[in-house]
Order: structure tokens, then sequence, then C-alpha cells
């Protein structure tokens, strides 16, 4: 597999449960700060809800040309413009002109939730933020933040661009996606253990190929080395066996596309969410690469203290993880993981910009 340059994170832009910036965000989650709390929405037996959800008022609302605009779009579609929007403006703060986005979002539901381009339309417009006609969604839920990375190392490796935006936005506070999760006892309730919070959040990383820092007058706050990709067909509703191929698969292509002799990796962020589905790829890959890792790495597991964030954990992970480099509380490389309802896996290792 072709060796691609290493990427430097050159910002970060985030909105979480537990903090309203990429700061405060990732200071949270080295804390253990846990905000999932009792919502007004009931479950199937009728107790409050668990979730991780920001409250209404740290959510701007709707710019007021957006509101007819988006008067036949899902009180799913306004929220997750109202949460990428924030986290937009953040990192878009000292870009200067228009770059690309390569954005995840969830994945679609089988009742049909459309979005499509008017979606970067209307995020473009909520967050004041303008970026390229060549700017593209991802709609493969919680792997899709890392496949947008991988997506965004493409673009700088073959010089297509030499800055871009990446990053996921996702919610689950929409009270059908709960219905329906709630009638698959996928999530967490009194009587269901084997389940997960629900959460949300956005998360964006502005990337620039080597030297970029340096000719902007900054500091990077880490370098992304490499990316994997993996397809589960076994997944969550396949009637395929599930066997954690998939992201295996990922650490391979991933492992595969680093240079020889690069250290092993010291701390992984893990896309579990509470569910035990997930240990068995996590288990699968692991042995099958154990070579890869220290003896005594650490593990991280944000969704704990956030809920699941979907589309927007891995880069909420990616960038928790380059605040730590940045700061030295956290030793790279670290490996940072995520796997879709669906067949889509991914992996992405970051690790400090001065190794």
């Amino acid at each position: 597999m072709t060796l691609l340059p290493p990427a430097e994170v050159l910002g970060l832009g985030m909105v979480s449960p537990v903090g309203l910036t990429a700061a405060t965000t990732a200071a949270a989650l080295r804390a253990g700060i846990t905000r999932v709390r009792e919502t007004r929405l009931k479950d199937s037996q009728f107790e409050p809800r668990i979730a991780g959800v920001l409250e209404e008022e740290h959510l701007p609302p709707l710019r007021e040309g957006l509101v007819e605009a988006m008067k036949r779009m899902t009180s799913r579609h306004r929220r997750l413009v109202r949460l990428g929007a924030c986290a937009l403006q953040e990192v878009a703060g000292a870009c200067g002109g228009p770059l690309p986005l390569v954005l995840a979002l969830p994945e679609p539901q089988p009742w049909g939730d459309p979005m499509g381009d008017a979606f970067l339309e209307h995020l473009q417009s909520q967050a004041g933020v303008e970026v390229e006609a060549s700017s593209h969604l991802l709609r493969q839920g919680r792997a899709g933040g890392l496949m947008a990375v991988a997506r965004g190392l493409e673009l700088l490796a073959t010089r297509r661009a030499r800055q871009v935006l990446v990053g996921g936005v996702d919610t689950y506070w929409d009270a059908r996606l709960l219905a329906h999760l709630d009638a698959e006892d996928r999530l967490k309730r009194r009587d269901v253990a084997d389940g997960f919070i629900p959460g949300e959040g956005a998360a964006f990383l502005w990337l620039g190929v080597p030297g970029t820092a340096k000719r902007l007058g900054r500091e990077p706050l880490a370098s992304i080395t490499g990316a994997g990709l993996g397809r589960e067909p076994g997944h969550r509703y396949s009637t395929e066996p599930y066997l954690g191929e998939g992201l295996s698969q990922a650490f391979q292509q991933l492992f595969a596309g680093l240079p020889p002799q690069s250290p092993k990796v010291r701390c992984v962020y893990a896309g579990f969410n509470g569910e035990s589905f997930w240990t068995k790829e996590w288990g699968v890959a692991y042995l099958r690469h154990a070579q890869r890792f220290e003896t005594e790495f650490r593990m991280e597991h944000p969704a704990e203290y956030t809920g699941d964030a979907g589309a927007a954990l891995g880069p909420m992970m990616l960038g928790a993880a380059a605040v730590g480099l940045r700061k030295g509380y956290r030793e790279g490389p670290c490996l940072v993981w995520g796997s879709s309802d669906r067949e889509a896996r991914a992996a992405v290792m970051v690790q400090s910009a001065t190794p």
C-alpha cells in the first residue's frame, strides 16, 4: 500500500454534552465528567429516558432566514444544523478562506430522512461560514467521521487540496428514532443492561499538508499518520454471520500504510458505546495485530461520558487525542476506531506533531 504523508492537525471545533468548545470537551473527557441525565422523554417502561444531550439554551436558534427554508425538514435535521454550526464556527475562525469539507452524518433510516446537499447549504447559512463547492457528505454513521478523515487525507496526499476540514455531526435526540431503537431493546433502561445511552455532538478537524502550520505561523496540535477502512458483512442488521472481520480489515489497512518500524500503539480511543456487540470485533482486530500494541496500552472510551455521539464520535475522539498529545497527558501513537451499525468500519492513527 502507498505510504501517505502525514497531515497536520491545525485546529479543532467541538460541541458535546460535556463541553461547548474543543478545549472544554477535551478537558471534561480527561476529567471523566459525565453529562448523561434524565430527560423529558419517556422510554417504553414509562420512565425518563437517559440521554447525553445539550440543554436547549446552549444551542443558538436557527437564523431567521433558515426557519422558512427548513420548514419541511425534520426536527432532527434542524438540530443537526444547529449542532454542526457551533463546531464549524469554532474551527473555521482561524482558517481564512473557504476550504473543502468532508462531513459525516447519521446513517439513513428505513423510513427516510432526506438531507442531501441541502444540509451543507443550511449548515453554511447557520454558521455564517463558507466551504468550497467540492465539499460533500458521508451518510455512514459512527464510522463515518473517521471515514471523512481518511477522505481528507486522500485529498491532501493527491494535492487536490492543501488544507481541508473533516468532521461529523449526529444526534439521537429524535422521538421516532429513539422509539425505533427502544423497540429493538438497544437503549439502556431499567430492564435492558446491554444497551447504549443516546448522545449527540459535532466535531471538526482542520488538516493541512506538512509544513502548513509553519507557513501560517501556527503550532500543529498533532499529526495524523494513517487511516484504514473495512467492511463488516455480518453487521447488526445483516443475516450474514458476525465474524468481526471489518474492524480487523481496517486495522490491517491502517498498519500496512504506516512507515516500517513505526512505534507501537500506546493509547486506544475506542468506539464502544455500551453495547457488548462491539467487543467481539475489537477482540478479533486486536488479537490479529497485537504485535502493533505496547503491552500495557491505555484504553479510552468517551461515549461513557457523553452518550453515543454517532458520526461525531470518531472526530471527537481524534480531537481529544490531539489535545492530549499536545498537552503531554497522552502518550502516542493513539489509535482511534469506530464501527457503524451497518457495514462501515474505520481506524485512524494520530501522534505527536514532534515525535
